[in-house]
């Protein structure tokens, strides 16, 4: 079928758009124009204007546009298609002539549309007869008002294999059976499909009844007998209460979508109208583009237990090749056993909002899957994680979403497997155990970066001041020491005494400062040692004469932590930035980023040791 822009345009000029638009929402008069609150957005003081003359309406409040084929499929929910045949109708224009496969799909479903609503009317009235009285029981028992039953169109097929034929006879049985109201067995005479049940229509996106869902009144099987696909009728197309949703959607910004009549109707009984259900089916590839039409994000809120969480998944890998920016799913896990009807019953809608408050986006509900899918104690295991989260990300059409996928999914493998490390946190003093530094690290390139001198030669001769001060704390640190080549030339030669006088001097914690540096000087290493000693050269506590002893010691620990630290951080920075260079890729910007941090709080531990100023001045003449 072929519409012009001519054809289009005298549809429009045809069609009263306030006229149109107050069948549903409240206008007044304002000036040439008519106005109302925005059946768009929840508002209390009117922005939603209609101008007849031009053609279309506006909001000032949340910039909804359009005319009168928008407002059908934005309002309505409607496809085009189907929002220019109702305006047509109403205008009184003939639609363009169909092209043949258009025609032959019209001739097919034509009369079903009709006999579908009659058999629809004609189950209502069932439902309220005498015989009727299981059927009302049974949503009594659900807590289904009447005025809920008579929203949704709820009727009652009687127990019988031949009263709605009987009742549709005019239509033919050939009819009835294209419909999917009478089942045809090759050699028997048709007979009603649905018997003994409580009947649910089910209707398009413009609200005409196009198939039925029965429900068992007491035990036996099937629970839910629906409808087959017939000319009106694709259950992989179709979702349930979609007419009604679409407006509500709109209106809330969401659309969830649960697992069966029921539930849409018990959440849409407790003020919660954004609902649809799936037909008995996995959600389908047309279904999901359905709802992305009404939001980016659906929210999928399948029942707790094992089936209704695999629908949850069976839906999320469905959704990855159709993701694209800003378009995908979340969803909400019920409480083991409850579906929605059992939830608000129990909690009111108060307690489905609150499980909505907080829906899991899809990314951690697949990750969250894979990893729980078999054990991860092996490097196999693992690698076969990485390999399936990489498969998923895959699976992605669009460039930019996947590679963001890919991304995310590599820093989540990253972080889970990595080997945890202790935080940093800032040195405490006045704690009642002592602070001892953490060995240092025994990898091998930890060992290469030592040997290769790689020492901060400032904080080296500052650290090597502070043990000549303080040299008891010399015992303490001998392993680590011992393991540094802190320096070459004299520096390293006084390192190495100060050290070995420490080692062989048998009264231990007695030797102090004065003693020590007696020693050395007897070695020739007096010059050097009352250099360092000069405390303007040096801001730090633990290189002052006097002050706070315990503190000194205290802030001499951590300067040799930071000693050790600082030459592998230095080293790991150096090859990151050369990976970066070679080969830009997020992980590899990401470790980079992440080491210039570590050294950053290396800085500023250090800077936390330095002597204020005030005290620096104070003891700035003195000298050993």
């Amino acid at each position: 079928m072929s519409l012009s822009p001519a054809f289009l345009d005298e549809l429009r000029a045809r069609t009263s758009l306030s006229g149109l638009i107050g069948k549903t929402t409240k206008l007044q008069k304002a000036g040439r124009e008519m106005r109302g609150c925005c059946p768009f957005h929840n508002e209390k003081t009117p922005s939603f204007y209609v101008n007849d003359d031009k053609g279309f309406y506006h909001c000032f409040g949340c910039s909804a546009h359009g005319d009168a084929i928008k407002w059908m499929t934005d309002q309505r929910g409607l496809p085009f298609i189907d929002a220019v045949k109702e305006l047509a109708q109403v205008a009184g224009m003939e639609m363009p002539a169909q092209d043949r496969r258009s025609a032959e799909k019209a001739e097919r479903a034509k009369g079903l549309h009709e006999a579908s609503e009659d058999a629809a009317a004609w189950f209502v009235e069932q439902l309220h007869g005498l015989g009727g009285g299981d059927a009302r029981a049974l949503l009594e028992r659900r807590g289904i008002s009447a005025e809920t039953a008579r929203a949704f169109g709820m009727g009652y097929a009687p127990d019988s294999r031949g009263r709605l034929k009987t009742a549709l006879k005019e239509y033919g049985d050939a009819k009835l059976v294209k419909a999917g109201l009478l089942i045809q067995v090759e050699g028997k005479e048709p007979y009603d499909r649905f018997r003994g049940r409580l009947m649910i229509p089910i209707r398009d996106a413009r609200g005409r009844t196009i198939a039925f869902g029965g429900r068992i009144l007491d035990q036996g099987e099937p629970k839910y007998l629906n409808s087959p696909d017939t000319p009106l009728f694709d259950k992989g197309r179709t979702l349930y209460n979609l007419d009604r949703a679409a407006p509500a959607a709109r209106k809330a910004n969401r659309v969830l979508v649960v697992e069966g009549y029921m539930d849409v109707i018990a959440l849409a009984q407790a003020g919660i109208g954004e609902c649809v259900a799936p037909l008995g089916t996995a959600l389908t590839e047309a279904q999901l583009e359905r709802l992305w039409r009404m939001v980016d994000v659906p929210v999928l809120c399948f029942d707790g237990d094992a089936a209704g969480q695999k629908a949850a998944l069976r839906a999320a890998h469905r959704a990855l090749p159709m993701l694209a920016p800003g378009r995908s799913l979340s969803f909400v896990t019920l409480p083991q056993g409850q579906d929605p009807d059992d939830l608000v019953k129990a909690g009111g809608a108060a307690a489905m909002e609150k499980l909505l408050a907080e829906p899991q986006p899809l990314v951690d509900r697949l990750w969250q899957a894979e990893l729980a899918a078999e054990p991860l104690d092996t490097p196999e295991q693992r690698a076969g994680l990485k390999r399936r989260l990489g498969e998923l990300a895959g699976q992605i059409a669009d460039v930019g979403v996947r590679s963001e996928y890919q991304a995310e999914f590599r820093r989540r493998g990253d972080a889970h497997f990595a080997p945890q490390r202790k935080p940093f946190t800032p040195f405490q003093r006045g704690g009642k155990a002592p602070w001892r530094p953490p060995a240092p690290p025994a990898t091998p390139e930890a060992k290469a970066v030592r040997a290769q001198g790689g020492i901060d030669r400032v904080l080296a001769k500052a650290v090597l001041a502070g043990l000549i001060r303080h040299p008891a704390e010399i015992a303490r640190h001998v392993e680590v020491l011992g393991s540094l080549k802190m320096a070459d030339g004299a520096l390293g030669r006084l390192f190495e005494a100060v050290v070995d006088v420490a080692l062989e001097d048998r009264r231990g914690d007695a030797l102090d400062s004065a003693r020590l540096v007696t020693i050395l000087a007897t070695s020739g290493f007096e010059a050097i040692a009352s250099d360092l000693l000069r405390a303007d050269t040096m801001p730090y506590t633990f290189t002052q004469r006097s002050g706070d002893e315990a503190r000194a010691r205290e802030d001499l620990d951590e300067a040799i932590t930071i000693l050790i630290a600082r030459p592998e951080v230095d080293a790991q920075l150096a090859a990151a930035t050369a990976a970066m260079q070679a080969r830009f890729t997020d992980e590899a910007f990401e470790r980079q980023v992440a080491l210039v941090r570590e050294k950053q709080a290396l800085d500023a531990r250090l800077a936390n040791l330095v002597q204020s100023n005030e005290d620096a001045r104070s003891l700035g003449t003195e000298g050993h």
